[in-house]
């Protein structure tokens, strides 16, 4: 995602290698790291001319020992001292009036400010900036000032990377706007608002955040989106959305009354009203002419407004989103059209005497949301049902297309040829490289042979590499049939032998689960262990109603699962 983001808005030096260790280096402000346990790591060169001391020679000392003093110079106990508290309690902290050892046996009035470096959620150590206090106080607050604001451009560059890395996690727009008013508030705001443009001509106000993430009630309100930038000349959110443009609000005016406003800026008023906000930055989701919506920062405290570095910050952000909710937009888009492709691909189950049938197909959760899997079930000419579960390689529009390919021939053949399954897909096998454009395949195919109303009712299948079907039987038990497994399709040249049939009894009550692998397989996990946790869970469920035994199997699927799954049910009435 980081890739999308800079070739919409241009390299961002932070990415170049080593700019970090150069920032440091060249800063007027003295840097010290320390590990957890106080020891110095690194001085940058300020610190080796304000201490005295070289890098080398403090590089491994502990940092209270060698620096810390009373004004006297005696040593100060280790429990009086902040810095080491920061270490310990891993929280930023500053002081002022505390006093250093230089090398030369002087003393230095020295004001600080700690920041813990975290990594995966732990403290791996801290960097500690100090400045010189033994000069006039003028002197002293201005460079004090100038470590709170580096401290603050550290802040809002460490936020804008992290929202970019958070946003490129998911690719549903709601999510990923619920993320960002997360990060938002209160690291940056007090409040936060996003509003998008949709396909009516609408804003809709899609996430809004406060203290404790409250909304307002604001979430959820529309109106009129404007189209060009005198429409929405009368509001900072106008502005933003039709004229492209970032709008710093140091202090909102009294709001004037909502009638005779239009109807997108009393939105924009009214909200800022509800939260009693002091600033605010409005900024556009996007740039140039892809104007995706706009997002809304506020600050309730009069003594700390949002000034022209925060409206850059934002502006930034603005423009990562507006990548992001484009990107995840069109990724929507082709996702439905993919699963609407596929799931009209998808036969409608037929009736079939008195047994019950049930199917499920669900995308994959990432990714293209869309694969090969399939399950079909027809009435052949003999009177035979079959039943049909597959899943071609892959996980895209291509696979998707194999798997219809497959799913036609296959029904033609089998209804043309009424002999055993196995030899059904030994001449689909045969086929699939000349006819079709699928690599790999698995099926299973199966006949429910005998009367569907009175019985005696028997499987016989054949298994192209398939995962074995799942057999409940009404004594209570479960069992995996994992006879009849032969190749899967297009591995290679057909041998003389004929692909092995399977045959087991279904018992009155009884219920048989095909599945794909998707429903078995997760990263991490083997395959046993999803066996072995699908047969458990869907014994649990015997008693339920076929459509909500369906339902309830794949609610159950671990997290983590990236493939597409399909399920077919059959259950034999009592």
């Amino acid at each position: 995602m980081r890739d999308a983001v800079s070739d919409d808005v241009g390299p961002w030096p932070a990415d170049e290698p080593g700019f970090w260790q150069q920032v440091v280096e060249r800063l007027g402000t003295a840097v010290l790291v320390l590990d957890t346990t106080g020891r110095v790591i690194a001085a940058n060169p300020a610190a080796e001319r304000l201490l005295g001391r070289t890098d080398a020679a403090m590089r491994g000392a502990d940092a209270h020992d060698l620096l810390h003093r009373d004004a006297d110079g005696t040593r100060v106990p280790r429990d009086r001292c902040p810095l080491l508290r920061t270490l310990s309690e891993g929280k930023r902290a500053r002081g002022e009036g505390g006093t250093y050892l230089r090398g030369d046996g002087r003393l230095l009035a020295v004001s600080w400010s700690a920041s813990p470096l975290t990594a995966d959620g732990s403290v791996k150590g801290v960097a500690l900036l100090f400045t010189d206090a033994t000069e006039d106080r003028h002197v002293h607050r201005e460079r004090t000032a100038r470590t709170r604001a580096l401290e603050d451009l550290n802040e809002r560059l460490s936020l804008v990377a992290e929202i970019t890395e958070v946003l490129g996690q998911t690719l549903e727009t709601d999510e990923a706007l619920a993320r960002l008013v997360r990060l938002l508030v209160p690291r940056l705001a007090d409040w936060a608002a996003v509003d998008l443009r949709t396909g009516s001509g609408e804003v809709h106000r899609v996430a809004v955040t406060g203290p404790e993430g409250r909304d307002s009630g604001f979430q959820g309100r529309s109106a009129p989106a404007p189209e060009e930038a005198g429409e929405g000349a009368d509001s900072p959110l106008g502005r933003a959305l039709a004229g492209g443009e970032s709008v710093l609000q140091e202090q909102v005016a009294a709001v004037t009354p909502a009638a005779g406003r239009l109807p997108l800026a009393a939105l924009h008023s009214g909200f800022l009203a509800a939260v009693g906000a002091s600033s605010a930055v409005t900024v556009p989701l996007g740039a140039r002419d892809r104007i995706t919506g706009a997002l809304t920062v506020v600050r309730t405290e009069p003594a700390h407004p949002f000034d022209e570095d925060d409206l850059a910050a934002v502006s930034d952000v603005g423009r990562r989103v507006g990548v992001v909710v484009d990107n995840t937009r069109r990724y929507g888009r082709q996702r439905a059209v993919a699963e609407a492709m596929q799931r009209n691909l998808l036969a409608p189950l037929p009736q079939h005497g008195h047994l019950r049938l049930a199917a499920r197909y669900q995308p994959a959760p990432a990714g293209s949301q869309v694969g090969g899997d399939w399950y079909d079930a027809f009435t052949l000419k003999d009177g035979a049902l079959a039943l049909v579960i597959g899943d071609v390689v892959g996980h895209d529009l291509t696979a998707a297309a194999g798997m219809a390919q497959l799913h036609g021939i296959l029904r033609s053949l089998a209804w043309d040829h009424t002999g055993p399954p196995g030899a059904v897909v030994d001449r689909l096998d045969a086929a699939m490289p000349v006819i079709t454009t699928v690599p790999l395949a698995t099926l299973i195919l199966a006949r429910v042979e005998g009367d569907p109303d009175s019985g005696p009712l028997t499987l016989r299948w054949t298994s192209a590499g398939h995962p074995p079907p799942l057999l409940l039987s009404p004594d209570g038990t479960a069992c995996f049939l994992e006879a009849g497994q032969g190749l899967l399709l297009g591995t290679g040249p057909a041998t003389d032998a004929r692909r092995p049939d399977a045959t087991h009894p279904l018992e009155p009550g009884s219920t048989l689960l095909l599945y794909t692998d998707g429903l078995v397989e997760t990263p991490g996990s083997d395959l046993g262990t999803g066996l072995d946790r699908l047969r458990q869970h869907a014994l649990a469920l015997a008693h339920e109603p076929l459509d909500r035994l369906c339902g309830k199997v794949l609610a159950h699927l671990p997290p983590g699962s990236t493939d597409d799954v399909a399920l077919l049910a059959l259950r034999v009435p009592p």
